[in-house]
């Protein structure tokens, strides 16, 4: 069965490719590369022994993905991951995040309109929930206006394909709003790789670790929050890959409760940006150099999600704890410093 992931060499994506090629699907590649490297598909093939089928191809070019679907008529099912994702950078341009993560789910989703049997997974976000009234967030939570562009293309997102599902029933698709991805594959052969100054967390205290950044900053210390800064709800990148399986095969076997379903992907325990920190100090035996700076436009005060959804639907549980995550991650960015 061909899946095809599109940004399957970015973070999220190339560690998602790996579990669907441990489950024995054959995967196809979607990726421009702006954020990603083509080493990945090596990183990708020394863990499975198989290198799955890559495409450099911008979805932007509505022509070009017509082109593909025509090329590859047996793709079984779609895993979108390729957008956009930096919060910052959404406010300062916000048409980037427009073009490149609405026009290009459009151009997928028709496409997979003309097709039999669509399955459709999609690369959501607990921005959509903005500031949430109540924590954990569940999937009722109310979905407010977004705090940036990114989290408001996501909400649109969610919306363009709910609407779809309703008038094309062979497209049935599952949102999965996850919360922050973190670490890497245990074989420290793929990983975070950001180009360019890290935009998240994690990599930014790897790279400040590794002597590569000078100094981390730490966006505010004066949130109602037990230390004063943000909380967020760190998952591995390789419990959030595993969701992605197990939700494509809740499609494909027919088991989903109607033909839009969204679920939050998370570990349900928030930790501040000061216990992220003295995590990696932690796992790595060393000291961080930080310094508390203002707050940065576009971030909520804390988010974390309930999990008992997918929990029991889906079957899928997270199973790393935020020291299993910092550690991979580490040992990911010591492994890239060293080439």
């Amino acid at each position: 069965m061909k899946i095809l992931v599109t940004g399957g060499l970015g973070f999220i994506g190339s560690h998602t490719v790996v579990e669907l090629q441990n489950k024995g699907f054959e995967v196809i590649v979607i990726d421009n590369l702006s954020n990603s490297s083509l080493d990945v598909l090596d990183g990708i093939t020394a863990i499975t022994g198989e290198k799955p089928l890559f495409q450099k191809l911008d979805l932007r070019e509505k022509n070009n993905v017509s082109a593909f679907f025509k090329e590859h008529p047996d793709i079984a099912g779609v895993i979108h991951f390729a957008a956009s994702k930096a919060v910052g950078e959404s406010v300062e341009k916000p048409l980037l995040y427009y073009e490149n993560n609405i026009s290009t789910l459009v151009y997928l989703l028709k496409e997979l309109a003309t097709k039999e049997n669509a399955p459709f997974i999609f690369s959501s976000s607990c921005t959509v929930y903005g500031q949430a009234d109540k924590l954990p967030i569940t999937e009722d939570a109310p979905v407010k206006k977004a705090e940036s562009p990114y989290g408001n293309t996501k909400q649109i997102g969610e919306e363009i394909i709910q609407d779809t599902c309703k008038v094309h029933q062979n497209i049935k698709a599952i949102s999965l709003r996850y919360f922050n991805p973190i670490g890497a594959h245990e074989s420290a052969n793929i990983g975070e790789l950001p180009i360019g100054v890290p935009q998240n967390l994690v990599p930014f205290i790897t790279q400040t670790g590794v002597g590569i950044r000078e100094q981390l900053s730490v966006f505010g210390d004066d949130y109602p929050t037990e230390d004063g800064t943000c909380i967020r709800d760190y998952i591995h990148v390789v419990d959030l890959a595993k969701a992605h399986v197990v939700a494509l095969e809740r499609l494909i076997d027919n088991k989903n409760k109607s033909n839009y379903e969204v679920f939050n992907v998370g570990t349900g325990t928030g930790s501040s940006v000061l216990e992220v920190i003295n995590s990696f100090e932690k796992v790595a035996g060393k000291p961080l150099n930080y310094k508390i700076v203002n707050r940065r436009p576009g971030d909520v005060i804390a988010a974390y999600a309930d999990t008992a959804k997918a929990n029991d639907e889906l079957g899928w549980k997270a199973k790393s704890s935020l020291d299993e995550a910092m550690d991979s991650a580490w040992k990911w960015e010591q492994k890239v410093r060293e080439k």
